[in-house]
């Protein structure tokens, strides 16, 4: 029987730059009320152990997947955080990594010769760099408060307009 969110959740890897296993295997650990083992993901999910190992290596470097030792157990049980907004903080500082940084670098080895519009890209990406940082740093409930208020320019006005009453 297809799995919804295990599907949403293979599709958005994709989409992020993480594998497709990668997607499925964050969905069980998310979802899972006791934290699975590789055994246990390959048997829920059909996949060889050595793609979900590989799998695995790419969810816990960007701490999507951590590892918990359980007492009396050998096996590594894998764990995802519980909440959203943390979720979305490591993914915003994983993107970062696989593309705004990158493409940082590729503007700045540019260097003198670089036109107007490659400065005006350089900084606009440096500031986006700057926000996925800033993001990553802020505690989960914070970040999602903040995204709650909404970003849009009729909030600004208001926000701004508060601010100058208080």
């Amino acid at each position: 029987m297809p799995d919804p969110f295990a599907d949403l959740c293979a599709a958005a890897a994709v989409e992020l730059g993480f594998s497709r296993p990668a997607g499925l295997i964050f969905s069980v650990v998310f979802s899972a009320a006791e934290p699975p083992t590789a055994d246990d993901l390959c048997a829920a999910l059909g996949l060889s152990r050595s793609n979900v190992s590989t799998a695995l290596k790419e969810l816990r470097q960007t701490g999507l997947v951590t590892v918990e030792r359980i007492q009396g157990d050998r096996k590594e049980h894998f764990t995802a955080p519980r909440d959203g907004w943390a979720v979305v903080s490591r993914l915003v500082a994983a993107r970062r990594a696989r593309v705004i940084d990158p493409a940082l670098d590729a503007l700045s080895r540019l260097g003198a010769g670089a036109g107007i519009g490659h400065l005006s890209l350089a900084a606009a990406l440096q500031d986006l760099a700057a926000l996925a940082e800033a993001a990553g740093r802020m505690d989960p409930a914070d970040l999602g408060k903040l995204a709650a208020r909404g970003l849009t320019p009729e909030t600004r006005k208001k926000d701004k307009k508060r601010r100058k009453k208080a």
